[in-house]
């Protein structure tokens, strides 16, 4: 209680400070390792960086719509190889340099440099070259066809920085330094306390999704980091912070109700949590296991109970508003049925014994499940135990900090895993996680199927949409027969604003919700 009582008095002279100076007021649970773009992927940096800097094409609020944004226009070669970019003249970083085509070939090529070690290399598609024939023009040379190009370059990733201000920072660039194009330019962190940024006055190239094209509305921008769930309740309900989208799910139903605050949600929920198969081990090496597994689940429950309503029961892998999701995918693992899930069991051979556990030849149906120690992870997990235990499954759980579980994944020595994951489209998702070329990761399912990956390659080097649309559907038709997955939540995504703060809405790029935050003001 004097922790949260410290955090709110804190909160409060931070807030009182700005009110003077126009400040919108952030807040979230914890912080990010730096706020070099290039070189993580911390949804806790994107956030910070579409407001930092720009990327050469914005999207809208659709989620699917690229637009304009440093860019004013692009072509792409008939054979789909070269896109080429013309830029705008009238762009300036925060330290005042002019943006040119040298700063944006400088900002790609570096996020496919192997010495930047990021790990969105693989979102830039297979590059050949980054040129700037001129001073405003890019070209963008591929090996092969990526139809996905244009959606990755609105991804935070794709960041346009200044040279000078990243290679006289060096590893200390998005640490104590940040030279941008975006509507606010960095001022200040104190790690696991709070980032500050202030308004850039010569911005006026905002994406054409907002009506004010800048400069933004606020003066600066203070992100808070308040880890205490209770803590961000009190500072959100009392009015201290302007906006939030770390609020955990038992709270936004109260939240809902207070009549100086919204709650409101982007165009879809593109952020799944689901089980996965490794199909290699060999208690789920069997289809008719892993169908009986998804059916023993009632996700409705797991959505009423611990999501509080905050999400959709996710009979497939992709929510129904992706780009290129197939309407048509007929195997809904969602639909809960005990019955079929036993008699499938009994199928595949793992017969009920006397302590009421499924055995085959002597031994046990015991599964093994890695996942987060924090969050929904532990509670979505004993839940599922749950489920599957009514069918004979011995379901054990294996939960790690989130410092330690990507290393732990790593070692292989599991059944499953349990992750939630944000994307952007079907061949986002899909070509990440079912291409053999990414096992073991993050392919963990040891997922090896050749139409598998021709289909991918085709939906990934399409010419046209109708021809990635059918290359992308026959893989969710695949993937789903051979229930690869279990998939859970489509989770909610809710972004609570006081309602002193006029025209806010919700968008979801990555896991940003505010984007460039242009249209709202005091």
């Amino acid at each position: 209680m004097i922790r949260i009582a410290m955090l709110s008095a804190a909160l409060a002279a931070t807030v009182a400070s700005g009110a003077a100076a126009q400040t919108l007021n952030l807040m979230r649970n914890i912080d990010a390792p730096h706020y070099d773009p290039a070189r993580t992927s911390a949804g806790a940096t994107a956030e910070v960086a579409f407001l930092l800097g720009d990327t050469l094409v914005g999207l809208d609020y659709d989620l699917k719509t690229v637009t304009p944004l440093l860019a004013t226009s692009w072509t792409v070669s008939p054979d789909g190889k070269l896109y080429t970019f013309k830029l705008r003249d009238d762009v300036s970083f925060c330290s005042g340099k002019k943006l040119t085509a040298a700063d944006v070939v400088y900002s790609l090529k570096r996020v496919v440099d192997p010495e930047t070690k990021s790990p969105f290399t693989w979102r830039m598609g297979a590059v050949k070259d980054i040129r700037a024939p001129d001073a405003t023009t890019v070209e963008y040379e591929l090996e092969k066809p990526f139809s996905e190009l244009l959606l990755q370059l609105t991804n935070f990733h794709a960041t346009i920085l200044n040279r000078e201000s990243v290679e006289a920072l060096g590893r200390d660039f998005g640490v104590k330094g940040f030279d941008g194009t975006g509507p606010y330019c960095f001022q200040s962190w104190e790690p696991r306390n709070q980032l500050v940024a202030m308004r850039h006055a010569a911005y006026r190239w905002g994406p054409p999704l907002y009506q004010n094209r800048g400069p933004a509305k606020y003066e600066r921008v203070v992100w808070r980091i308040v880890p205490e769930e209770a803590a961000r309740l009190a500072a959100m309900a009392s009015g201290q912070i302007d906006m939030t989208y770390s609020m955990p799910d038992q709270y936004l139903p109260q939240l809902e109700r207070v009549p100086n605050l919204q709650v409101l949600r982007p165009a879809a929920d593109l952020r799944l949590l689901y089980f996965g198969f490794k199909t290699s081990r060999e208690n789920v090496s069997d289809v008719r296991v892993r169908t009986a597994l998804n059916l023993a689940v009632d996700r409705k429950q797991i959505v009423d109970a611990i999501y509080f309503g905050n999400g959709q029961p996710a009979s497939t892998y992709l929510h129904p508003k992706t780009p290129d999701f197939d309407p048509a995918v007929t195997r809904r693992l969602g639909d809960y049925d005990v019955a079929a899930a036993e008699r499938l069991l009994d199928e595949a051979g793992w017969r009920m014994g006397p302590d009421r556990f499924r055995y085959k030849d002597g031994k046990k149906l015991t599964l093994l499940l890695y996942g987060f120690a924090g969050g929904r992870s532990p509670k979505v997990g004993e839940a599922v135990q749950g489920f599957w235990r009514r069918i004979g499954v011995d379901l054990q759980l294996q939960m790690w900090d989130g410092t330690i579980v990507f290393s732990k994944l790593a070692q292989q020595d599991y059944d499953m895993w349990s992750i939630a994951f944000p994307y952007s489209s079907a061949g986002d998702a899909l070509r990440l996680y079912f291409h053999s070329t990414n096992i073991p990761s993050p392919n963990r399912m040891n997922w090896k199927d050749p139409e598998t990956d021709r289909l991918l390659d085709a939906g990934v080097s399409a010419l046209d949409d109708k021809t990635r649309l059918e290359a992308f559907a026959g893989v969710q038709k695949i993937v789903h027969e051979n229930a690869l997955w279990v998939p859970l939540v489509h989770e909610g995504l809710a972004l609570v604003v006081n309602r002193r703060v006029k025209k806010a809405r919700a968008h979801h790029v990555y896991t940003s919700m505010i984007y460039k935050a242009l249209d709202v003001s005091p």
